[in-house]
């Protein structure tokens, strides 16, 4: 079980970041977003949020030691066949 739960904390963790300067870049480069960083901050946790719940259903239709949706037997993070 621990190595799902680092692989969803690293997919929770860089889906943030990702989202949170994405955009704060959005709103330096561009007029279409206005966002101060603590607006960010808070909307950029909703897609993390996400990420928690797309990890939980992927132990369901892939591998249950990964978050990811792949079938078990293709998971390349997956048990090697002996």
């Amino acid at each position: 079980m621990p190595r799902f739960l680092y692989d969803l904390a690293e997919r929770t963790i860089l889906t943030y970041i990702e989202v949170f300067l994405g955009l704060l870049l959005a709103s330096g480069a561009t007029d279409l977003v206005d966002l101060s960083a603590a607006k960010a901050a808070s909307i950029a946790a909703i897609p993390a949020a996400l990420a928690v719940v797309k990890a939980a259903v992927g132990t369901l239709l892939g591998s249950p030691a990964s978050a990811a949706w792949l079938p078990a037997p293709k998971d390349p993070a997956g048990p090697r066949p002996v």
